[in-house]
């Protein structure tokens, strides 16, 4: 076998031969790497299409962000294996690379998370699922960080994380019981994300105040009112509310009364139900359910109508209201049904003593008036 005396030179504690080979293996590593997101690429572009979801996103994630600055340093590690160092050097460069490592993992993480949310936005078809998408993004990067950056404590020399850990969960009650509200706000969040009770788009009423839900965040939802001026709730009040969801509806029931005068005939009182139901039924989008001589009241006989009209819009309803009361109006003055509004009558009497008798008004009326 022949002798290859420079290659036997030591040079920095390593003879030329480890050299040699420890650039070799740099070299292999650099170029596995760049074959491999070769091909993946020339089959992303060019191929069949990949059916595992999974596996596409971890392609897609391996070849288009991997940092090219933390290959070359892990293909430098992969070459010193084949050197011989002190001991608390390798420790110190096998620290480094696993750090490395966690940090290119961090990204491939966020860069999974990113494609999921977009896949889930574009799923759902719903004005909510970028809330609900951005949310547990929140959530799923904040739980990747926290694991990535424990395990890079752990691999940094003379870092004890079980001492860490011990201190941060003590801490880290004191700081749960500081953030209480903020933290009820998140989870509130993360209760309208998964329940859905709205939506953004949605008309909401919260009490004594109305608007569209414009945005659902990870603390406060925010509400652009029928006025104009955006109301700010914090998640945890809205969900401790009754909330009106008109966005949710698929009809609007109407309820509304109509008075007429006590001097209106007895037929014309049993046709006036008819003659509301035939305005009404004439109405687009609207459904006839009930009217009825509901009330006799201190001025007037009132009916009762109930309908229905077969869209949630408001502008809808109004429009059929509006409509609905001129013809109303217009049939009754044709009818000459007398539509009430609040009236008194005053009787008159004659004081002079010894005429009794009242001048309009009955004799009955008199004395209980005279009495009161």
């Amino acid at each position: 076998m022949p002798d290859f005396p420079l290659l036997d030179q030591v040079i920095l504690g390593n003879t030329l031969l480890r050299w040699l080979l420890a650039l070799l293996a740099v070299v292999l590593v650099l170029l596995g790497f760049a074959i491999g997101r070769w091909i993946f690429s020339r089959r992303l572009r060019f191929g069949p299409p990949i059916t595992n979801v999974i596996l596409d996103d971890i392609g897609h994630a391996v070849t288009r962000t991997t940092a090219q600055p933390i290959v070359f340093l892990l293909a430098l590690y992969a070459g010193s294996l084949t050197l011989a160092f002190d001991p608390r050097v390798k420790a110190f460069l096998r620290a480094g690379a696993i750090i490395l490592f966690l940090v290119q993992l961090g990204i491939w993480g966020n860069t999974l998370i990113a494609r999921w949310m977009a896949r889930y936005e574009a799923r759902q078809q719903d004005p909510a699922a970028a809330g609900t998408a951005r949310l547990f993004g929140f959530v799923a990067r904040l739980a990747l960080y926290v694991l990535l950056f424990l395990l890079i404590l752990d691999n940094i020399p003379g870092v004890e994380v079980t001492a860490l850990l011990a201190s941060v969960g003590i801490g880290g009650i004191a700081i749960a019981l500081a953030v209480q509200n903020i933290l009820g706000d998140l989870f509130a969040s993360l209760s309208i994300a998964l329940d859905k009770p709205f939506v953004v788009g949605d008309f909401i009423s919260v009490g004594s105040e109305t608007g569209t839900v414009e945005e659902i965040g990870l603390k406060t939802t925010r509400v652009r009112s029928v006025s104009g001026e955006q109301l700010i709730f914090s998640n945890t009040d809205l969900l401790g509310s009754r909330i009106r969801n008109f966005g949710r509806m698929q009809e609007r029931r109407i309820v509304f009364s109509i008075g007429v005068s006590y001097e209106t005939g007895i037929d014309t009182l049993r046709a006036i139900p008819g003659i509301i139901r035939s305005i009404i039924e004439t109405q687009e989008q609207v459904r006839f359910d009930r009217a009825h001589l509901a009330r006799i009241d201190a001025y007037d006989l009132v009916y009762e109508v109930v309908y229905f009209v077969l869209s949630p819009e408001f502008q809808v309803y109004m429009d059929v209201q509006h409509a609905i009361n001129l013809a109303l109006i217009e049939r009754f003055r044709a009818e000459e049904i007398d539509i009430i509004y609040p009236t008194q009558q005053v009787y008159l009497y004659d004081q002079t003593p010894g005429r009794n008798d009242r001048a309009t008004g009955d004799r009955s009326q008199a004395t209980s008036e005279r009495e009161t």
